[in-house]
């Protein structure tokens, strides 16, 4: 298998502006140096490199701390909320990281005090995470110093990459799940030993590695905590038909993932004659039977987040950004357009969180949804959706069935994300040249690859089952387990599954981690493997993990049906 070339800590003569790698689209396949292919500026991706560097600090300070659970929650609140808002296409704003930055340093100087009081005599002894301090006007120049690159060895760097991006995606759904009060104290501590490690010299990459499929059991409960907080709040995911279509009234469309701004926009729009539709990763929201008592609630408007430029001029109403996935806006739209949580971007209005627990404010969206015209149809139909665990093992024995008879001969798990590259037109393709006795079960944006293809069913069940978001490929593992158990196999790799994901950013990191912890084996990962993995890394996991980039739909298609 070849591999991209990794690169090198640069001279001083050659310089880049930034360096970034942790997303699919890395400039070259080795990683962003002038600004990000996302749109990214060098200096808001620096500022980023800045704020988690001292997290790192935060974190090395908080281990073996006694700290008041109040104080406790304040760090990991800080930590999750940081770690989400550097994730791909989430939060552009200099200003915004200006500011976290300023309170990263201020609740780092709470806890070397509380560090002092409780160990005399050890400030003498922190690395420089944990002890740097300068002007704001010097945060760019210090930024540059504390990237990725600062750690020079390749495959310790790689490995240490590979955890923090993991993190990143889990601190995602940590986030989600707190937004319904559902919090795992288990995981916070785990995301602060993990990122103090990333400082460690003296860990080797068996270290890392051992930390990285760490991460992926924590992930594991990561995805169940937000399972069980979204199934909590808004019942199991039921099977659905969502209408693709527009309507006559206006409407705001909403997108990300946060089911909760959803729930509160639902709340305050009710009786006001507007609609409600979702966009991209916001779909599956139609699966839960809480929301379906809002009749404004719409259906869903578009495909996937890259496709949003064009699709939110076509609108024509506000759009709701609740988490990452926003790109760069279009002078047309920037108007219309508002961020809430982490997400930000310069010149678009922020819809802040409510005081001490009270809603958002969305009036504003209210307001000048009332003076746009409806929502230009672009398609029209219906697309089948909601087979989360829940109601695909209602059906198990249907499901054992089709496989002990043959009916269904293998299942093809194609979740992840979607993104611009041509390259991913390889999944459309690979999803229409798939065998009529195979089934697709996918969860996030790459089933906008697919889903609106007319591919049939097997007794009664579609041939691309939808879970739901990224997070509930959660819901592919649980299912996997069960059919494992009911089909009386040792191995979870003796099911007739075959795994061909498609990644783009970092909630895709912990998925992949998770598998990995899981046991799962021989994954394919496209278009490209990670620009942050180096060839030696990615041998290790060619080697343990039976880990494999993809090729070409038939040959590809070939080597999954023969294996």
């Amino acid at each position: 298998m070849t591999t991209n070339s990794r690169s090198k800590r640069t001279t001083e003569s050659t310089q880049p502006s930034m360096f970034c790698f942790q997303c699919q689209e890395a400039s070259k396949g080795t990683g962003c140096t002038i600004a990000g292919v996302c749109g990214k500026p060098h200096d808001v991706a620096n500022l980023m490199d800045l704020l988690i560097y001292t997290l790192k600090g935060i974190s090395f300070l908080s281990l073996d701390l006694d700290m008041p659970a109040t104080l406790e929650r304040r760090v990991s609140l800080f930590i999750m909320d940081s770690l989400f808002a550097t994730i791909t296409n989430a939060n552009f704003d200099r200003d915004y990281f200006i500011a976290k930055n300023h309170a990263a340093l201020a609740l780092r100087k709470e806890l070397r005090a509380l560090r002092e009081a409780q160990f005399p005599g050890t400030s003498n002894n922190l690395p420089d995470a944990a002890t740097w301090e300068t002007e704001e006007s010097e945060f760019d120049g210090k930024a540059w110093t504390v990237g990725v690159l600062r750690t020079e060895n390749e495959d310790i760097r790689s490995l240490r990459e590979l955890l923090t991006y993991g993190l990143k995606g889990m601190a995602a759904y940590s986030y989600h799940a707190g937004q319904l009060s559902e919090i795992d104290p288990e995981l916070d501590a785990f995301t602060r030993r993990a990122l103090a490690a990333t400082l460690d010299d003296t860990l080797e990459a068996g270290d890392l590695v051992a930390l990285n499929l760490e991460a992926g059991k924590y992930g594991v409960d990561a995805m169940d905590l937000l399972d069980k907080a979204n199934t909590g709040a808004y019942g199991n995911p039921e099977v659905t038909k969502v209408n693709i279509g527009a309507g006559t009234r206006p409407g705001i469309l909403i997108s990300g993932h946060d089911l909760k701004d959803l729930e509160e926009l639902l709340i305050q729009t009710e009786g006001q004659g507007i609609d409600i539709y979702t966009h991209s990763e916001m779909l599956p929201a139609h699966y839960y039977p809480a929301f379906k008592k809002y009749d404004h609630f719409y259906g869903n408007y578009g495909n996937a987040w890259w496709k949003q430029n064009k699709e939110f001029e076509s609108f024509n109403g506000p759009i709701l950004m609740t988490t990452n996935c926003i790109v760069p806006p279009k002078d047309s739209y920037i108007g219309r357009l508002y961020t809430t949580g982490n997400t930000g971007f310069p010149g678009v209005q922020h819809i802040p969180d409510g005081e001490n627990g009270a809603r958002k404010d969305f009036s504003a969206l209210i307001e000048q949804a009332r003076s746009c015209p409806a929502p230009t149809e672009i398609e029209s139909g219906e697309i089948v959706g909601g087979f989360a665990h829940h109601a695909v093992l209602s059906v198990a024995d249907q499901v054992v069935e089709a496989v002990k008879t043959g009916a269904i001969r293998q299942f093809f798990v194609m979740a992840g994300c979607d993104g611009r590259m041509k390259s991913r037109n390889y999944y459309t393709d690979f999803a229409k040249e798939l065998p009529q006795d195979t089934v697709i079960m996918t969860a996030g944006c790459a089933k906008y690859k697919y889903n609106k293809l007319d591919l049939g069913e097997i007794g009664g069940l579609p041939r691309v089952l939808d879970a739901g978001q990224c997070n509930d490929s959660y819901s592919l593992v649980v299912i996997a387990m069960k059919l494992q158990e009911a089909l009386g196999l040792d191995d979870i790799n003796d099911l007739p599954i075959s795994y061909n994901i498609a990644w783009y950013e970092q909630k895709a990191v912990i998925v992949l981690l998770a598998l990995l912890h899981l046991g799962v084996k021989n994954i394919h990962l496209g278009p490209t493997l990670p620009a942050f993995l180096s060839p030696n890394v990615v041998q290790v996991l060619v080697d343990n993990f039976g880990i494999a980039g993809i090729t070409n739909v038939e040959d590809d298609m070939k080597m999954f049906l023969e294996a």
